[in-house]
């Protein structure tokens, strides 16, 4: 049979799928992970425990892809299951926090890096300052300006055709992919080989502490030096708590994998296709996720070491450790001890230099991703009315060229509010929920719709899902009680979805 050249075969929706969810977050993250939870088998555990629910998830939304296979995905999945309403408040979620959130997010991370290269173009290079309130100013960077210019730049490449986004996103994936292997098998060397070159394992001390937890506890809010603060043992439930609280950054780390599933009907034999990218993808993210804390651990010492700075060049990196990286740059200051920055300060500059460069390219290929599906979310919801109707129009390349737009635009704005970390956090929590509600949605269909058509059905059913929804659900708890504000924002944020469908549904005074 001749292959469908307009579509994406499983390859290129593998890599959709592991370009989308690998952005900045693997190398910032584990920095907090690691204040939180002071041990290195604890942080390991929660990189390993996230990959292990994520891969359960996409299992489970491989059955409803195979059973849906239109465009829409998560959209539609919720829709059937639980109404148009639920729908409706899902999509919402979606555009107003769950995808644009981290575009912004996401392109900002790009501009911060850009600035390494381009320190005049860094976040603290202002524009324009103008006081609105007593309390507040608008501040315009040309951080922002270049994070807008990303998106702007990759919404109007997508707009082009489904082969251009496709391409992009192959080339940046694995560009990422195999600088990524670079300083996996650097930190795999030390682990197995010990020391080389002028380049110290810290891996046996690291996980010479046993199973006993900390957290680093800062003298005021200001603070964030290692030396501004004090570690405490925790347990109990204390450590549940914090357990809970570190799982926020790596869960944040592995989202976005669900995307696939908006964009069905441009997927070859998606019924088939699609399950596998989940698999696929999600299994790849999580391995080098692993792998990649693992080589973290090799090259740094977890809570940093007293070191004399005359006879080591880079005695920051090795002072503040993982859990106080300089700006939570965790990759950085791995790379930086990689290429022997304790030996040589000029090395420390070329670390640097390879990880921003690594990230940029890391967070232009996953914003390509992000881009490239949420927009057909969009048109699904307006191809029933429940969106701008505009959204629904293709252009001549067969794509939602109006839609994608209007994601632009909500995306910039957030840019440029300065509100992308805040809408991070919520959406990280609010994301977590639709997961769970649309496993136990698979569950629900099994009973309601026991001969519907399923080409894939999840492994390991009925343990799977149930396990994934005990396992998310204790995480959503911890969250709810240990971010309590955090939780409650995305909460209501969510909940605003609930007014705005009868806004949309106001002519129609129908509630389904």
């Amino acid at each position: 049979m001749e292959r469908n050249s307009k579509k994406i075969g499983l390859f290129d929706a593998t890599l959709l799928v592991s370009g989308s969810m690998i952005g900045s977050g693997i190398f910032i993250v584990t920095a907090d992970m690691s204040r939180l939870l002071g041990n290195a088998y604890l942080v390991i555990f929660a990189w390993l425990l996230t990959g292990i629910i994520t891969l359960m998830a996409a299992l489970s939304f491989g059955e409803l892809a195979s059973m849906m296979p239109n465009s829409g995905g998560q959209y539609n999945f919720i829709t059937r299951i639980y109404g148009k309403v639920t729908g409706f408040v899902y999509g919402w979620s979606v555009f107003s926090v769950i995808q644009t959130g981290v575009i912004a997010a996401v392109a900002m991370a790009f501009a911060k890096y850009f600035g390494v290269f381009a320190p005049s173009y860094g976040p603290d290079a202002f524009l324009l300052k103008i006081p609105i309130t007593s309390t507040y100013t608008f501040l315009l960077s040309k951080a922002q300006l270049i994070a807008v210019s990303m998106i702007v730049v990759l919404t109007f490449v997508n707009t082009l055709g489904i082969q251009e986004g496709k391409w992009i996103q192959r080339i940046f994936t694995l560009a990422k992919l195999l600088a990524l292997f670079s300083l996996i098998l650097g930190g795999l060397y030390l682990i197995f080989f010990g020391n080389f070159g002028n380049v110290k394992n810290y891996f046996s001390d690291n996980f010479s502490h046993g199973f006993s937890a900390e957290n680093f506890v800062f003298n005021s809010k200001d603070s964030h030096l290692v030396s501004e603060g004090h570690w405490t043992a925790i347990g109990g439930i204390g450590l549940m708590l914090a357990f809970s609280a570190a799982m926020v950054g790596s869960l944040f780390s592995s989202d976005a994998w669900q995307g696939i599933t908006f964009m069905s009907n441009e997927i070859e034999k998606p019924s088939k296709n699609i399950p596998k990218a989940l698999i696929f993808g999600t299994s790849l993210v999580t391995i080098v996720y692993v792998l990649a804390n693992l080589a973290y651990m090799a090259l740094l010492p977890l809570k940093g070491v007293n070191v004399d700075p005359s006879q080591n060049h880079g005695s920051e990196v090795f002072i503040n450790g993982i859990s106080h990286a300089s700006n939570e740059r965790v990759g950085a200051a791995a790379a930086s001890a990689f290429m022997g920055v304790s030996q040589n300060a000029d090395a420390g500059t070329l670390g640097m230099y390879f990880m921003a460069a690594l990230i940029m390219v890391s967070t232009f290929g996953c914003n390509n991703g992000l881009i490239l599906a949420g927009s057909r979310l969009y048109k699904a919801m307006a191809d029933q009315g429940l969106f701008f109707k505009k959204a629904s129009t293709l252009n001549q390349k067969n794509v939602p060229q109006n839609a994608l737009w209007m994601q632009c635009a909500w995306a910039s704005i957030l840019c440029l509010t300065g509100s992308y970390g805040d809408l991070l956090n919520y959406c990280t929590f609010a994301s977590l929920l639709f997961y769970i509600i649309t496993v136990v949605g698979l569950i629900i269909l099994r009973k309601k719709e026991p001969n519907a058509e399923r080409p894939y059905k999840v492994w390991g059913y009925p343990f799977v899902p149930v396990t994934y929804i005990i396992l998310a659900s204790i995480v959503a708890v911890g969250i709810l009680w240990s971010q309590w504000d955090i939780a409650i924002n995305g909460l209501m944020i969510v909940a605003l979805g609930y007014p705005i469908y009868f806004l949309f549904n106001r002519k129609k005074n129908v509630v389904s």
